[in-house]
């Protein structure tokens, strides 16, 4: 059975999803890929993993946590669960290209685009932290719940001198 909850974060409404006591789904309200008929929904008797996520993306967006403990269960190709174990080795504050990710997992010269896709369907953003990986040329492509919020998570997560060259030009505008 599918359990949900929706939490409130600086970058927007939430949406948690779990299944047997594990963290399934975790999207952006309007996102690419957000579930279907869940909008609204909420359970009577959430599994406890929701609590915790709950309480650990809070600690996050307060700077208060960098690495996430709840248990995940990622539905996905063989492919994708390759790519999403991957982005979990990317260190809180670092980033990486597609192209980079996709040679670090020994994959053929030409695959950032499929590399890019796998990323781009990871069904617990933030926690799998898919934000990280941006264009090899230091512009934020690619975010299934908007380059915005892309922007915003890799601020937080990075002092300002050492942003990627696209987000230093969305600072420099506001």
């Amino acid at each position: 059975m599918k359990h949900y909850l929706s939490i409130p974060s600086p970058l927007g409404a939430i949406l948690l999803r779990a299944e047997d006591d594990a963290l399934t789904g975790l999207y952006f309200d309007g996102q690419k890929y957000f579930p279907a008929g869940a909008a609204g929904a909420a359970s009577d008797k959430p599994p406890r993993v929701l609590a915790e996520t709950a309480q650990q993306i809070a600690e996050y967006f307060a700077g208060e946590r960098q690495r996430f403990t709840v248990r995940l269960h990622m539905m996905g190709s063989p492919f994708q669960q390759q790519v999403w174990n991957a982005l979990v080795q990317i260190p809180f504050g670092e980033i990486e290209s597609y192209g980079r990710l996709a040679q670090r997992l020994g994959l053929p010269l030409g695959t950032a685009r499929a590399v890019g896709a796998a990323n781009g369907r990871n069904p617990v953003a933030i926690i799998v932290p898919c934000h990280r990986v941006i264009g090899s040329t230091g512009q934020l492509t690619g975010y299934a719940g908007g380059i915005h919020r892309k922007a915003a998570l890799l601020a937080l997560e990075r002092p300002a001198q050492s942003l990627p060259q696209q987000l230093e030009l969305l600072d420099a505008a506001q």
